[in-house]
């Protein structure tokens, strides 16, 4: 029997009790988002003895934007504490140093999953499903929890279509009674679109490339937003307010204001307000 449930705060990067683990595992290229180009599983140069950012005040200034954006949705420490135990990458063998790097990105994956899972359950409209969904959060918790060698031969990809299942029904759920059941933009390529003021209640935008596009006091109330891609998306004064399956890290990486309205599962990017 399990001894606690999932709490939304286990779900996002808690870098006290992490090892720097996302500067190490994890490449970028040199492009707009980083000033350099870095492979896996080779520490950022910026990356201190202290398992700390020498430039976290200043990254978007440094042309490290993209850091800024990154959540591990907590599989940072969950690896650092639980799968090894405490031990980071510089008291460890080689070869386990190495398998820190590959676990990483696995835990990455089925924390996103935890997320999502705990999002489906807090939706009173997804109750006809809320103990398939609790079950397969269980399930998906226990399999965070696996052994280095264990989460490395995983197949995520199966376990996330069975996630993907339950969430497609609780979408489904969340949106129906609406008019036409809101606007079907299911993958749509909407790059640099203007939607400036569109009426996108309800509407199901999984998977939509929203890059650059003019959502400026867009109406996206019950909108499903789980995987639609919101670089450089303008939000400012939009009302995203039950809003479903949006994350931080997506959030982050659009433009907003003070007047946009949020769900209350995410918090209001510092970088939307900063003085420029």
């Amino acid at each position: 029997m399990r001894d606690k449930t999932v709490e939304r705060a286990d779900l996002c990067g808690d870098c006290e009790n992490c090892f720097g683990l996302c500067c190490v595992a994890l490449p970028f290229a040199r492009s707009a988002d980083f000033a350099i180009d870095k492979p896996a599983g080779t520490p950022c140069p910026n990356l201190g003895e202290d398992h700390r950012c020498g430039i976290h005040a200043r990254l978007r200034q440094s042309g490290f934007t993209g850091c800024t954006v990154y959540d591990c949705f907590g599989a940072g420490q969950k690896v650092s504490q639980v799968t090894f135990g405490g031990r980071d990458r510089r008291t460890a063998s080689r070869a386990e140093a190495r398998r820190m790097s590959e676990v990483f990105p696995v835990v990455r994956q089925l924390h996103e999953l935890l997320w999502y899972l705990a999002e489906a359950l807090a939706l009173p409209a997804a109750r006809p499903v809320h103990g398939e969904l609790r079950r397969l959060l269980d399930r998906t918790d226990e399999l965070t929890r696996l052994s280095p060698d264990e989460l490395a031969a995983l197949d995520v990809p199966a376990h996330r279509q069975d996630v993907n299942v339950l969430l497609l029904r609780t979408s489904e759920l969340v949106r129906s009674g609406i008019p036409g059941r809101g606007k079907e933009r299911r993958g749509a390529d909407l790059v640099g679109a203007r939607l400036k003021g569109a009426d996108l209640y309800g509407a199901n935008l999984r998977g939509a490339c929203l890059i650059a596009a003019d959502l400026t006091g867009a109406d996206l109330r019950r909108a499903d937003l789980i995987g639609a891609d919101l670089r450089d998306t303008d939000l400012t004064d939009a009302d995203l307010t039950g809003a479903f399956f949006l994350t931080q890290p997506q959030l982050n990486a659009a433009r907003g204001s003070a007047g946009t309205r949020l769900p209350e599962s995410v918090a209001r990017p510092a970088h939307w307000t900063a003085r420029r």
